[in-house]
């Protein structure tokens, strides 16, 4: 990667780091689920609550993150959440029953939902455009290898030293997380002395708590439709009271403003449906091999690494990519490959030789890293200076519930197709994990579409080959 002198090395992999501890305890205690509920006395559906409640507490505490970041500086606000992230993991280690464990998770979901905007934040403001690129090659990483390390690092854990340790291991990282901080933040902030939208917040987090609780009770277990259907009903009704009172209200908690810019809209509505998607992939392989395939949990994760090696391998081409052929070109292509890719595993049986499979998966890890990083980079592009840090509150907020209902999508995606396989063949188990990748493919190309409506030279600041 090209050395920059604006580019502030240390504190993009701060950053990330943070990231990837934030989005890896999203879904890490989904292994260990068994281990968890064997030591609590419950059923091991019951730890899901568990992960619903730090999932929602992301996505209410995103909106507020750069009001306080805005009002009490940047580097105090990341410190504060470091801290807030690494005791209450220190203290889900340590809890003896469910609710003082779904507490704890409330409370490291606080942490988390201050930790990633605010550090995002403050790699934006110490950044000039040119450098943009660079520095979301650093952010992306995480986002691409925890969905896929978490379940192979939770089960590891649970069954050698214990599911503590899946928690525990973020004290030390932690520690040292909030030291560089101490030394790599600007402490430099200017000070907005703007009152919190409370009625924004409000209507914003019951909002996206109906949100998120609907399709989490879609995703798990036996779905009661009456209350998904209440829940989803009044996240839109609460969502549109929510646009109207931003849209006219003079410091609204989320400024839409920034929709406005082509860049920044691709970036976040097509790219939180290619998010949404993507972050769906490894739920549904690990459905196709498991229970369409029969395979074992450790055959499956094997297998399901092959993303992984894609995502790490082209990382270092990403940047070039885009820098070659611009931004349009490589998110463009990186929908309509990711749904070819997607349509072949629509052709996958157990008969399939272990090293087709494989490939594909590779292919889809090396597609998915290329098409993060080109929307990571490109929605900040035309960003102006006064207007980043609420672009930024507003694109971790779709971000958050883009990646918090992957999966649940991915639950609703599986069950219309299984139930539709099942009808037309129902001595082919598999049929239906396998019709899932198909409706996925027809998906993609939704945001492959809005890509195709950039101009050629959008983001060409930010995408110009550097001397």
């Amino acid at each position: 990667m090209p050395r920059s002198a604006s580019l502030n090395r240390p504190l993009a992999l701060l950053v990330a780091g943070t990231f990837f501890m934030e989005t890896l305890d999203g879904t890490i205690i989904q292994t260990a689920a068994p281990a968890m509920a064997a030591d609590f006395g419950v059923r091991a559906v019951d730890i899901n609550v568990a992960m619903t409640a730090y999932l929602l507490t992301l996505a209410i505490g995103v909106p507020v993150s750069g009001w306080l970041a805005d009002r009490f500086g940047t580097k105090r606000i990341f410190c504060i959440a470091i801290a807030i992230f690494t005791i209450a993991s220190a203290l889900c280690a340590i809890s003896t029953t469910l609710p003082m464990l779904y507490i704890m998770r409330v409370l490291q979901g606080i942490g988390g939902a201050m930790m990633v905007p605010v550090g995002r934040l403050a790699v934006l403001r110490s950044i000039e455009k040119r450098d943009l690129l660079d520095a979301m090659a650093y952010l992306t990483w995480p986002a691409l290898l925890a969905p896929v390390l978490a379940p192979v690092i939770g089960g590891v854990l649970a069954d050698t030293v214990g599911w503590q340790w899946i928690f525990l291991i973020n004290i030390p990282l932690g520690v040292v997380a909030f030291l560089a901080a101490l030394k790599h933040i600007p402490a430099i902030d200017e000070r907005s002395t703007e009152r919190l939208d409370w009625w924004g917040f409000i209507l914003v987090g019951v909002a996206l708590a109906a949100l998120v609780l609907g399709m989490e009770f879609v995703g798990a277990g036996p779905t009661d439709w009456l209350l998904v259907t209440l829940l989803l009903v009044a996240a839109i009704g609460v969502g549109v009271l929510a646009v109207r009172r931003m849209l006219r209200t003079r410091h609204p908690l989320l400024d839409l403003s920034a929709l406005r810019l082509l860049t920044f809209r691709v970036g976040n509505v097509g790219g939180g449906v290619y998010r949404l998607l993507i972050g769906a992939a490894p739920f549904l392989f690990v459905l196709l091999f498991q229970s369409g395939f029969g395979w074992s949990a450790s055959q499956a994760g094997i297998v399901v690494m092959a993303v992984f090696l894609g995502n790490i391998l082209i990382k270092p081409a990403t940047s070039p990519l885009i820098r070659h052929f611009g931004f349009r070109r490589v998110i463009l292509w990186s929908n309509l490959c990711g749904a070819l890719v997607f349509a072949g595993c629509v052709f996958l049986t157990p008969e399939t030789p272990i090293i087709v499979t494989a490939l594909l998966l590779f292919a889809s890890g090396v597609f998915r890293s290329i098409g993060f990083s080109g929307y990571n980079s490109v929605q900040f592009a035309d960003v102006p200076p006064e207007l980043t840090s609420r672009a930024n509150t507003l694109a971790s907020t779709l971000q958050q519930v883009a990646v918090g209902l992957g999966i649940a999508a991915a639950a609703l995606i599986v069950r219309a197709t299984t139930l539709a396989a099942t009808a037309v063949d129902p001595a082919q188990p598999e049929l239906g994990y396998r019709w899932a990748f198909a409706v996925v493919a027809v998906l993609l190309l939704f945001p492959a579409v809005e890509a195709a409506r950039m101009p050629v030279q959008a983001g060409a600041e930010v995408a110009a080959r550097r001397g």
